[in-house]
């Protein structure tokens, strides 16, 4: 393969460039810079969709048609990648909030989820079950956590994902319309004898303590899903059910 002298090369592990990268894998860093870092191929895809993409940083060849493109050694490949697998191609990305549509009919409301790969999950969930908008919780895992991105798979590129004080959504969405619905195993009513309606918004909580008390108390109704052998379900596995019952 020709290396392409119009490409910017960096082969020095003490690089600037390179430690602001590395700097990336922590949240003051992401959050101070507005900037994460996404892994694979695919993601990159997803994100190049999205026009989240600031610079792509190789050790191979990019497939990608992208103004700025960035060779880098293998060695510094390994240092800036948090994948135990090999990878040859990450993008830095800006955050970019996407504003919920005016016109929601589905809404996901995380209440403290805190293990990225059930957000993650739950994310991508909600997009492919034609979701609006998912919104989080001020102390719910951070959306830009690697973790938290893989396991979205590029959907957190597709789908407002807001970060706010439930209370006050809550009784916005109430005011809008909507039939807010708590997951709860107390003073609930199953699944079934909850019939789709036009606008409808679900609360999910956290993976210990389940769903505040307040917000089941302000929900108009609380869910359980009917099962047998067991009292709860991992909130990724229940959400992903929920959803799908009630996808538009």
């Amino acid at each position: 393969m020709c290396y392409d002298n119009r490409m910017e090369y960096i082969e020095s592990l003490t690089n600037s460039r390179v430690k602001q990268w590395v700097r990336l894998h922590h949240k003051k860093d992401r959050d101070r810079t507005g900037l994460f870092l996404v892994e694979g191929e695919h993601l990159i895809q997803e994100a190049l969709k999205a026009d989240a993409v600031e610079t792509i940083i190789t050790d191979t060849a990019s497939p990608f048609e992208f103004g700025h493109v960035i060779k880098v050694t293998g060695g510094i490949m390994k240092k800036i990648s948090d994948n135990v697998s090999e990878v040859h191609l990450i993008a830095v990305c800006r955050q970019r909030q996407l504003s919920p549509d005016n016109d929601m009919k589905r809404v996901l409301i995380l209440d403290g989820v805190q293990d990225p790969g059930n957000m993650g999950t739950l994310i991508r969930t909600a997009v492919s079950f034609s979701f609006d908008a998912v919104y989080c919780s001020e102390d719910c895992c951070d959306l830009y956590n690697e973790k938290t991105i893989r396991s979205t798979q590029g959907a957190m590129f597709h789908i407002p994902v807001v970060r706010c004080d439930l209370h006050d959504l809550v009784s916005g969405l109430q005011k809008d319309g909507f039939t807010v619905i708590a997951t709860a195993l107390d003073a609930s009513e199953p699944m079934e004898q909850i019939l789709p309606e036009e606008h409808m918004a679900f609360i999910l909580g956290n993976e210990g303590q389940g769903v505040h008390k307040e917000l089941q108390m302000q929900a108009d109704r609380r869910l359980r899903i009917e099962m047998n052998g067991f009292e709860s379900l991992n909130v990724a596995v229940a959400g992903g059910i929920v959803m799908y019952r009630y996808r538009i």
